[in-house]
């Protein structure tokens, strides 16, 4: 009966921990309470979100150079700058190109992002570009959503918003906002648990390799300057 007890109040100060110190820190790593709290371009796309996970990351470059980078996500592009060998795990079939491809410079409102290879998964890994505004901002949304948005009513899923913030001349605060709908069956609830860290992981990792890039992209900075 002592052990069972003792098992229980680790149990319980696990859960604890991670309730109400683990979980707040990674879902708002990086961000500031004036980021968390922050009305950012896309957010009126899916108003009625009930998770919102909030990451943030100074970089000492131009929104330029931040730009060039961050438009060049998706499986068919230049990856997300993350953990590549994760990701194929689960058969993205993903490669990062750590290198800026002209071809690769341009994102339109409509545009897919893949997140999986096409040819994979079904062809259901990819996001719509729902806005997209250079060097402020890039919102991505789920091709459901997306359908709502382009006949004028506000998305009911997942939205993945990024903002570049000038900070000074060669300065940029970057904000990555996920924004999805509440969950609502027990299912639903443990799937979302092991997404969050897993969006976690691979999030912060993207943002400090863009902010690593952006930081040692010599051209930008000088035409910037």
């Amino acid at each position: 009966m002592h052990a069972a007890a003792v098992l229980i109040f680790i149990l319980a100060a696990l859960l604890f921990s991670y309730l109400y110190i683990i979980r707040p820190w990674h879902l708002h790593w990086g961000a500031t309470h004036l980021d968390r709290i922050a009305v950012l371009p896309g957010d009126a796309l899916s108003p009625y979100a009930s998770a919102v996970v909030t990451h943030a990351v100074n970089i000492d470059a131009p929104a330029e150079a931040v730009w060039r980078w961050l438009v060049q996500i998706g499986q068919d592009r230049g990856g997300f700058y993350s953990y590549s060998f994760l990701e194929n795990l689960v058969g993205c079939d993903m490669r990062n190109t750590f290198r800026i491809v002209p071809e690769w410079q341009q994102r339109a409102i409509g545009d897919t992002v893949w997140f999986g290879s096409p040819k994979r998964l079904g062809g259901r890994a990819r996001m719509i570009a729902a806005l997209v505004e250079p060097m402020r901002t890039m919102v991505l949304a789920t091709p459901a959503d997306w359908e709502l948005i382009r006949a004028g009513k506000e998305g009911l899923d997942t939205t993945w918003a990024f903002a570049l913030q000038r900070k000074g001349a060669n300065t940029t605060r970057l904000i990555a906002r996920l924004r999805s709908a509440a969950n609502v069956t027990l299912w639903q609830r443990v799937i979302n648990f092991f997404f969050e860290l897993t969006h976690f992981v691979m999030e912060r990792k993207m943002l400090l390799n863009i902010k690593k890039l952006a930081e040692a992209d010599p051209q930008v900075r000088l035409s910037a300057a």
